[in-house]
């Protein structure tokens, strides 16, 4: 019993995200069968703001300001090295 309390104790913000996740999905569900596309595009907003917050907290990734933009120079980065590197000629299908 007291392993099942600390796992649950240690696991409460994923559990928590989890459940909002549920909730917001099942809100989302309700608001578009009744015509409440507002409210429905207000649930989709939150269940992925959740599930971001759900996901970086897995991963053991941090929110600081600094981390955040450092990751958008790192993306920076690799898009114009990835880019400089593509033909110019590439043909595209449409």
């Amino acid at each position: 019993m007291g392993t099942l309390t600390a796992g649950i104790l240690m696991m409460r913000w994923e559990l928590l995200s989890a459940f909002l996740m549920f909730c917001t999905s099942q809100l989302n569900i309700v608001c578009r069968q009744s015509s409440r596309n507002t409210m429905a595009f207000v649930c989709s907003g939150i269940g992925l703001t959740v599930t971001c917050f759900f996901v970086m907290s897995l991963m053991g990734m941090s929110y600081k300001a600094v981390a955040v933009a450092q990751f958008w120079a790192n993306t920076k980065d690799v898009f114009f090295d990835v880019m400089s590197k593509t033909p110019t000629d590439m043909s595209y299908y449409y």
